[in-house]
């Protein structure tokens, strides 16, 4: 059985270094086997946040050889053992305890958009289109990869201005559903300010759920703030009619 060499952060909120663990591996190892591998023989006071082992609770998340994973779902022998697995926590949050993030700021951004809203004695008949379409969107653990990629929370920290891509997605899921009637397209200009997004696809891409965030989620999200409050033609419209923007 092959040893791995593991470079993990440990410190706190006034900062920190990376320690030096040699691990064993053994076939079909996760870099979570050896994180618990670490606390069990080695730093018993590691602090890890993890909960069900089976990529779906999104509790693990950290960031792997400088990319964004669940450590649940990262491979050990997917990585390179030449030189020590880097094993440090999501750089957009808050370091609590090694690696341990505060992410409480994400549950703030939540709280801000506004719930269903149903249309009054309508008829909970869609199309299957419709379904399929809202329903990729409810597959999101909430691991919170995407928003620690997302360059205007990771390198511009700009939590007050951008809600991130976790929330254009659960307000895609809201916006799309055709039952739904409430607009959210100011609270995405004004407060979410997802004019910020330049569509990098950097969510996309490290998304654990495969959810299309940017081509299914942002973007026709931004399309309808264009809609609603910069395209000249609706806008002409809206003033003849006597119409407000909501």
């Amino acid at each position: 059985m092959a040893d791995a060499i593991f470079q993990v952060f440990r410190g706190n909120r006034e900062g920190g270094q990376p320690a030096l663990y040699r691990v064993p591996i053994a076939p079909g190892m996760v870099v979570l086997d050896a994180l618990h591998h670490i606390q069990a023989h080695q730093a018993p006071d590691l602090a890890v946040r993890w909960n069900c082992k089976a990529g779906k609770c999104g509790s693990c998340s950290a960031e792997v050889n400088g990319r964004p994973r669940l450590t649940c779902k990262t491979r050990i022998d997917s990585l390179p053992t030449t030189k020590p697995i880097t094993v440090q926590p999501m750089k957009a949050f808050p370091v609590i305890k090694d690696l341990v993030t505060d992410v409480s700021w994400n549950y703030q951004v939540n709280k801000k958009i506004p719930p269903f809203e149903g249309r009054q004695g309508s008829k909970w008949k869609m199309y299957q289109e419709d379904v399929d379409r809202v329903q990729e969107f409810r597959k999101c653990i909430e691991c919170f990869l995407c928003q620690n990629v997302c360059h205007v929370l990771r390198e511009h920290d700009k939590k007050e201005q951008f809600g991130g891509p976790r929330f254009f997605v659960r307000v895609a899921a809201l916006e799309m559903h055709p039952i739904d009637t409430k607009s959210r397209a100011r609270m995405l200009k004004d407060e979410l300010g997802i004019g910020l997004c330049n569509i990098t696809k950097c969510c996309t891409e490290v998304c654990p759920e495969e959810i299309h965030i940017t081509d299914n989620a942002i973007i026709p999200l931004k399309e309808r703030v264009v809609d609603q409050f910069y395209d000249p033609v609706l806008m002409l419209v809206r003033k003849i009619r006597g119409a407000k923007q909501d």
